[in-house]
């Protein structure tokens, strides 16, 4: 067991290593019952409504082992957020996009889940923007989409983990019992990109733009900061947002204005499938050890 493995960083909204062995016991016991009347309010969000995320997630950590099977402090690297509420928090990201467009603050609305698209047979909503900010009214307004990935993991899921923990009394949390990743692949290229495609032309031709949010880890994932970013929104079709996760003094993470850029379509479609094709004995190798006959 020498390896890193990604383990829960923000569980509930709570630091999950500031978590007493009683804290984690409970939260553990929420999870595994799955009953969402049991979750606690959810922090980041306004007016704080019970945690709607199955197993109570915020964010991922990458972890080395410790002595004991218990994980070694401190973590390795920034939190990983996996829950899209995680992004809500304080309206940082809201007022970041607002403050880049021009929008003073005291003038902006805010609009969810907008409906974007409908089914050609039912015409009901068949897709929807994830926010909207705006400001003005009657003839004289402008808006801007806002839509805010956050990221897959793939692996085992997480009731094993649920269940140690709601047994462990160890002071220090244990070691993940299963090797998790996250899935840039699946959170950028198949989700991400798919929703890019079909809104960011029509936003165009309206005259408008689209914002993303995807945080520090995701973006280094699908390549990092342009060589020389732009902040002239004239200069693309999308608003990459990219806010941190800094810790404070007591463990905790708060959102804070990270990088952003400016990227066309086209540009950000060759970022979101930064990717390349191995080699053809290596594809074989893995083939060949896969194969097995068919009954």
């Amino acid at each position: 067991m020498n390896a890193p493995r990604y383990g829960i960083a923000e569980w509930y909204g709570y630091s999950f290593l500031n978590l007493s062995p009683s804290s984690r016991n409970r939260l553990a016991g929420i999870a595994l019952s799955n009953r969402p009347d049991k979750r606690p309010c959810c922090p980041f969000q306004e007016g704080t409504p019970p945690c709607s995320k199955k197993g109570g997630i915020c964010s991922l950590n990458s972890y080395a082992p410790g002595e004991g099977g218990m994980i070694a402090r401190p973590p390795q690297g920034r939190p990983v957020i996996v829950c899209p509420k995680r992004f809500n928090e304080n309206h940082v990201i809201v007022r970041w996009l607002a403050n880049i467009v021009g929008f003073p603050q005291d003038d902006v609305m805010l609009a969810k889940e907008v409906p974007f698209m409908q089914g050609t047979e039912t015409g009901r909503p068949a897709g929807k923007i994830d926010l909207v900010i705006a400001r003005g009214s009657n003839e004289r307004w402008a808006w801007y989409g806002l839509e805010i990935q956050a990221v897959y993991f793939s692996g085992p899921g997480m009731q094993a983990e649920f269940s140690e923990l709601a047994r462990s009394m160890q002071p220090t949390p244990p070691f993940p019992s299963e090797t998790r990743r996250p899935d840039w692949r699946s959170s950028s290229a198949k989700r991400l990109m798919p929703q890019l495609q079909i809104k960011v032309p029509t936003l165009r031709r309206w005259g408008s733009k689209m914002a993303v949010a995807v945080d520090r880890p995701f973006f280094e994932a699908i390549g990092g900061p342009s060589s020389n970013p732009s902040h002239d929104l004239g200069d693309g079709d999308i608003i990459w947002l990219v806010p941190e996760m800094e810790q404070r003094d007591n463990g905790t993470y708060r959102l804070t204005r990270g990088h952003w850029e400016v990227l066309t379509l086209e540009d950000s479609h060759k970022k979101l499938l930064a990717a390349h094709t191995v080699r053809r004995d290596d594809f074989e190798t893995t083939l060949r050890n896969k194969l097995e006959p068919l009954r």
